[in-house]
């Protein structure tokens, strides 16, 4: 069946922080139910969230380089008006206009509290139904090869696909879309914010994480030690996490 995308994993010198500042900024809630902090949507936790791709912020010691994310979020607005209004409210937050080499563009790139880049977009139709995040996005070098990748170990439906970038979201039209966003940099640097990916319902884990292998992914020992998730990085370098079910 494939692997879902549960949430969205950053890295963060000041989790609980960085936690307050993105459930703000989504209209979710925070929550500590450990040494991380999740973000989720309002009326109490749950895990994972049934439509939701949510963010979960672990704290580390070392702070963000000034290299840019190689995945980002893209938030939606529903008019020009929300756009002005949501990219106040961010600021006023703590968010601090960035320059990744956008130019003029109409949507408006900010940086989080940590320095985690991420964009406010524009209304767009297509974004209409996604909730507060619009779509989680990749730099990548071949596009087409990453979603050939990600549409497989997720089985998520491929909704674009261009030699610059490619599109996929859930088969069943509900939460964000994956993105990935053709770039001429190849990958240099430990990502600071990477996909967590769970097994469905009745799945196998270790079945799953041996079909990704075969599909490309490469295991990867960040110190982790013997831990119930396993750390992978797609055909690109990426790092991802498939989750063992709760």
């Amino acid at each position: 069946m494939g692997l879902r995308p549960v949430q969205v994993n950053m890295k963060s010198v000041d989790a609980s922080a960085v936690g307050r500042f993105w459930a703000e900024a989504l209209g979710w809630n925070a929550y500590s139910p450990g040494v991380t902090t999740y973000v989720g949507p309002a009326g109490g936790l749950v895990w994972p969230d049934p439509v939701a791709v949510c963010i979960d912020v672990v704290p580390v010691a070392e702070a963000k380089t000034t290299t840019k994310n190689r995945v980002h979020l893209d938030l939606a607005t529903n008019s020009a008006a929300h756009q002005a209004e949501l990219v106040a409210r961010l600021q006023a937050l703590g968010a601090t206009p960035a320059d990744v080499g956008q130019g003029e563009v109409p949507w408006t790139v900010l940086a989080d509290p940590e320095g985690n880049e991420f964009c406010v977009l524009e209304p767009r139709e297509v974004y209409r139904d996604t909730g507060p995040i619009a779509a989680v996005v990749v730099d990548c070098m071949d596009p087409p090869a990453m979603a050939r990748f990600w549409g497989e170990a997720t089985g998520w439906t491929l909704h674009e696909v261009t030699g610059d970038q490619a599109a996929l979201r859930s088969v069943h039209g509900v939460g964000p879309y994956l993105e990935f966003l053709r770039t001429a940099d190849a990958k240099t640097v430990p990502d600071r914010v990477h996909l967590d990916l769970l097994p469905y319902p009745g799945d196998d884990k270790a079945a799953e994480v041996t079909r990704l292998r075969a599909l490309g992914a490469t295991d990867l020992d960040l110190g982790q030690g013997d831990v119930s998730w396993t750390c992978l990085t797609d055909p690109e370098g990426h790092e991802f996490c498939v989750l063992a079910p709760s």
